[in-house]
């Protein structure tokens, strides 16, 4: 297929290489040309603008910072929806607030295209490796057409319902995923403050009712799991600035859905106050430091 590409960075550069590496056509824009050179030395084609990416284009795929960028790249006469093909299946992999998820995909519909929004998890590994997670909200209809490309560029594809589903499900992930780091910052604080060493804790929760993902994963404390960042200084595999946009959209869908997220509300104003600190280039993980008092 002739694939549109905006947004060749950190993470779409990877998933565009992966489109290469299957055999499809990209032509690639970003406003970084140095992102945009990587990719065409990967065998992509370099295009003049957003709009000229997805000229002639079967699918577009957009890879955006926020929510703002969707709406700016997506919406008016000389947006992508305006100014795709008729048949152009839209996909937006940015993580993104769900109003605007939903209101972009209205306006989609509205002009005949089928779109989705498709945020992803596993980070720039994720995305190297093509083994993402996506969690696509659209119609079954749209979802089957995308679902070849998804499985070229990830390893688990779950459609999650209609449109702006899958930022619902992404944020909601991510805020499960905060609160338990700062649990396990806090456990593993305590811990050590009582005598009680890293290793025997992991050693007892990770086989007890305090196990969890982030514990088998991203342990914040360096040893028991050899894929912790803090093995290495926390140098980020997800960085906590990135964590910290996250359990704001959380805060922003649970205002707006009338829910009550104390927790969510928590984990967010903790990394609110570490990224402040100067640490928002740091793992997500590397909020034990805070809660240490160690940074």
């Amino acid at each position: 297929m002739k694939i549109g590409f905006v947004g060749v960075g950190n993470m779409g550069g990877p998933m565009a290489r992966n489109l290469l590496k299957a055999g499809h056509t990209v032509a690639a824009f970003d406003l970084s040309k140095a992102s945009v050179d990587a990719v065409v030395a990967d065998g992509a084609t370099a295009a003049a603008s957003a709009v000229a990416a997805v000229d002639g284009a079967d699918v577009v795929v957009t890879m955006l910072p926020a929510g703002e960028h969707v709406a700016s790249v997506y919406l008016g006469d000389d947006g992508l929806i305006a100014r795709s093909g008729t048949g152009a299946l839209l996909i937006d992999c940015s993580t993104i607030d769900v109003e605007t998820a939903r209101t972009v995909a209205a306006a989609a519909g509205e002009a005949g295209r089928e779109m989705l929004d498709a945020p992803v998890s596993g980070g720039v590994g994720g995305a190297e490796g093509g083994t993402l997670t996506f969690m696509v909200g659209g119609s079954e209809e749209a979802f089957s057409r995308g679902k070849p490309l998804f499985d070229v560029m990830g390893k688990t594809v779950v459609h999650a319902g209609p449109s702006g589903n899958g930022q619902v499900a992404k944020c909601c992930n991510n805020m499960l995923l905060g609160i338990s780091m700062v649990a396990l910052g806090e456990a593993f604080t305590l811990a050590e403050r009582l005598g009680l060493d890293a290793q025997t804790l992991f050693d007892i929760s990770s086989k007890s009712s305090g196990m969890n993902w982030a514990m088998m994963n991203h342990l914040p404390v360096a040893g028991p799991v050899p894929t912790s960042a803090a093995n290495r200084d926390f140098k980020p595999g997800f960085a906590t600035d990135m964590m910290l946009k996250d359990l704001r959209l959380a805060q922003k869908a649970a205002i707006a859905g009338g829910v009550s997220t104390p927790l969510g509300a928590e984990a967010a104003a903790l990394y609110a106050m570490f990224s402040n600190a100067g640490n928002g280039g740091l793992d997500y993980s590397a909020i034990i430091k805070m809660i240490a008092g160690k940074g």
